[in-house]
């Protein structure tokens, strides 16, 4: 491996409208807005929930005031038009200047121990630079960063080394002194951290991802099935859905050496999935999402919660829409006692659209008459965050299962299919013959 990633940092969005899309993630999704960059070439605003946190930036052709950003954040006061950032050159630090004709998820930023040595590993494999060893200081010390592209459409990494930092987040950033000391864990909103990442990918691509994953940052398979197939990935190709799914996660790493993740590990792994689908059986969502996102890139980020009840609860009351599998899921044969077992009620399930799926293993410890262990996860997805119908978010809470609700696919697909139906009927209605488009979620 090249570079030696020690945690996930931040990801970052580029957006047409960075007011709404943040105003959105902090009266919908519960983030806290906690610090911000404000310049006349660029505006970065840092959002966070427990360890989950987006930068959103503002498209680089667009810019408005920091009086206006100030007006349109509900409950945020006081932001700072940052100090820092008005004395740097670079117009947007820790990111590149990302002139892209839509809204999109754009750069995953790892932090490393080592910025020097994997900026040198980097380089000698080949590796595309966008923003070359970048030092940036304030009075609680200094980071250093640069940015490489990955080769999955617009998506960039920055690597970060910041252990010669003391700050909050990162300098050049003015942080709010009401969010500088940890705050309260939300009770009715618990979400802790990045679950996971899913690209969205053109069909036959899946094994030049990973093997570029596995080259330059050390990913390792993750197996979503025990069945699973180590060619061919996870595939369901039946009822209408042509899907092939694999899934990586890191190492986690140390100034010693390379340690494998080990299941009482403080930070959460956050796993990436690619996503392809397959031509048997028509388009589906996944070419949508090509189509209109101009490119292959990120579709969902998953966002685990230690309740999902809870907090899909609160964030429709905050106007969050979801998307809702056929009401027969949850009455399904077996499905409703799978659920009641679990100790849920598959009505409180169904007010929101959350699916799950249990996870049957066999531990070897136990006895062989009690070794298999039921293990299940709960989750639920929005409807796209974004004007051009491409990027959603996911909520997942785990209760021991480890994958990404394989059970559930076929209820998921069936529903977005039905979604973008709509949406393509609704849109050859109110407008022009020819306009139509198709919707993704």
């Amino acid at each position: 491996m090249a570079a030696y990633l020690s945690r996930l940092h931040h990801i970052s969005l580029h957006v047409s409208n960075a007011e709404k899309i943040a105003s959105d993630l902090v009266s919908k999704f519960k983030f806290n807005l906690f610090a911000s960059r404000l310049t006349d070439g660029s505006r970065q605003l840092a959002l966070r929930k427990g360890a989950a946190v987006f930068v959103v930036n503002d498209r680089p052709e667009l810019k408005r005031s920091a009086a206006r950003l100030t007006e349109e954040l509900p409950g945020v006061t006081g932001v700072n038009a940052g100090k820092h950032g008005r004395d740097h050159p670079t117009t947007r630090l820790y990111d590149v200047s990302l002139s892209y004709p839509v809204d999109t998820v754009s750069n995953v930023c790892f932090e490393v121990d080592d910025v020097g040595r994997s900026c040198r590993a980097l380089r000698d494999m080949g590796c595309c630079f966008l923003v070359p060893p970048t030092t940036v200081q304030d009075e609680a010390g200094h980071v250093t960063y640069f940015v490489v592209k990955s080769i999955v459409g617009n998506v960039c990494h920055t690597l970060i080394d910041r252990t010669k930092y003391r700050g909050n987040f990162l300098p050049g950033f003015d942080v709010m002194e009401k969010h500088c000391s940890s705050e309260e864990e939300d009770a009715s909103c618990p979400i802790t951290h990045f679950d996971h990442i899913t690209y969205a990918c053109p069909r036959k691509t899946t094994h030049q991802l990973m093997r570029w994953y596995e080259d330059l940052f050390g990913f390792q398979r993750f197996f979503i099935d025990s069945d699973e197939d180590v060619e061919e990935g996870f595939v369901i190709n039946q009822e209408g859905i042509a899907l092939r799914l694999t899934a990586m996660e890191y190492w986690k790493c140390s100034k010693a050496g390379v340690s494998l993740p080990s299941v009482d590990k403080k930070e959460p792994d956050c796993k990436f999935v690619i996503a392809e689908s397959l031509p048997e059986q028509g388009k589906n969502q996944v070419d949508t999402f090509l189509e209109k996102h101009r490119a292959p890139g990120i579709q969902h980020i998953g966002l685990y919660t230690k309740d999902i009840v809870s907090t899909a609860q609160t964030m429709a009351g905050a106007g969050v829409q979801f998307f809702s599998p056929p009401f027969a899921y949850y009455t399904e044969v077996g499905k409703q006692q799978e659920i009641e077992e679990a100790g849920h009620n598959p009505q409180m399930l169904a007010q929101h659209g959350i699916l799950l799926d249990t996870d049957l293993h066999q531990d070897p410890s136990l006895p062989t008459e009690l070794s298999f262990v039921s293990r299940y996860l709960l989750q639920v997805f929005t409807k796209p965050i974004f004007a051009e119908d491409t990027f959603f978010l996911e909520l997942i809470e785990r209760r021991g299962a480890t994958g990404f609700g394989e059970g559930n696919i076929r209820a998921l697909w069936r529903s977005v299919q039905a979604h973008m139906e709509s949406e393509r009927l609704d849109s050859q209605q109110e407008g022009p013959p020819g306009t139509a488009q198709t919707a993704q979620y």
